[in-house]
């Protein structure tokens, strides 16, 4: 409130200020080759009030209501009436001064307050020069304000980005975990030996998990050797009853991908795809082009069986518009004996560095 006080104190200083300056401005002008300076004074002092007069509608009534609305006749018309009102006006003080204080003399006047014209035209000048700082800082809060609000809607972008990562994340977490601990489950109901060699590998996963899907990205290679660090879980689950090939290109350590981006695949695969002829087969191919990452999984499927990309896919869908809008192709195939999925990635390095 006192800040609100004085921006009102501070605006009403500079409007006196200004107003006193106008005041010596007219006393100096009409005062050219004059020596009646009582004259000067009091014209100068009947002449302000009416330039206030006009300055003020201009810039509090006109301006507002129709020239930054963009009314354009409007305001030139109302512009029009409120300087033949001005003119009428100033009219009036000539007469008045001349009754009054000069006796009908006009040889009395100073030679500057005879002409109408040219006190119009100050009037003008002054109405002007103030309608034009209005304009200009009319736009200059204008454009302060759409990039304040600009500003406010990035951030709101970004805050809503990273809080819907961190969800689509988060669903990651108990997804895998609910796969990986039923295939632990299965294998401890058996008693198998296998356990302990699944629950390390298990642990490894989860190390990955806790702590590395919580950067924005990872390197690529790190996301390979979790991928096959996955199947070998699958491999002790499923036993003799998988055929898969898992064939990545060497990969430097340069490159980087969101976390927890390309195992989905690979784990849908195993929940999904189909046991055709006694085994369940998957290709699982990774390329590095120029630029451009090419992922495919294919799966052997059945016609008929369930094929619901669940919880990972649809995730996924929406990691990648999050992470490489614009930049990434997402494919699948179904026919009579495989399901298929490929990813490509285009200006992988650009879109890790942003």
């Amino acid at each position: 409130m006192n800040r609100l006080k004085i921006k009102k104190i501070h605006v009403l200083l500079a409007h006196s200020v200004f107003w006193i300056a106008v005041w010596f401005f007219f006393r100096y002008l009409f005062g050219y080759n004059s020596e009646d300076r009582a004259y000067v004074a009091w014209f100068s002092s009947f002449l302000l009030p009416l330039t206030m007069l006009v300055t003020y509608l201009m810039v509090y009534l006109l301006i507002p209501a129709y020239l930054l609305k963009r009314d354009y006749i409007r305001f030139a018309l109302y512009s029009f009436y409120l300087f033949v009102l001005a003119a009428y006006l100033v009219a009036l003080i000539l007469y008045g001064f001349l009754i009054f204080l000069l006796d009908l003399n006009i040889d009395l006047m100073p030679p500057m307050s005879k002409n109408i014209v040219f006190i119009m035209i100050l009037i003008l000048l002054v109405t002007g020069v103030v309608s034009s700082v209005t304009i200009l800082n009319h736009n200059f809060q204008a454009v302060a304000r759409y990039k304040e609000l600009q500003n406010k809607i990035l951030a709101t972008q970004l805050e809503l980005r990273e809080q819907e990562l961190h969800h689509l994340k988060s669903q990651i977490h108990p997804h895998f975990l609910f796969n990986t601990l039923n295939t632990i489950y299965g294998l401890a109901l058996k008693r198998s030996d296998q356990t302990p060699e699944l629950i390390l590998r298990l642990s490894n996963l989860l190390d990955y998990i806790l702590y590395q899907v919580s950067k924005p990205s990872v390197s690529l290679r790190e996301e390979i050797l979790h991928i096959g660090e996955y199947i070998e879980l699958e491999k002790i689950r499923f036993k003799d009853t998988l055929r898969i090939t898992f064939s990545p290109d060497e990969i430097g350590d340069e490159l980087e991908i969101a976390p927890m981006l390309l195992i989905p695949f690979v784990e849908n695969a195993f929940k999904h795809g189909s046991i055709r002829d006694g085994f369940l087969r998957i290709d699982i191919s990774l390329r590095i082009t120029v630029d451009i990452l090419d992922f495919t999984v294919i799966n052997s499927f059945i016609t008929g069986s369930e094929e619901d990309s669940g919880i990972g896919l649809e995730n996924i869908r929406k990691r990648l518009e999050l992470h490489y809008p614009g930049s990434y192709l997402l494919e699948q195939e179904v026919t009579d004996e495989q399901f298929s999925i490929h990813l490509s990635i285009k200006n992988l390095k650009n879109n890790q560095n942003e």
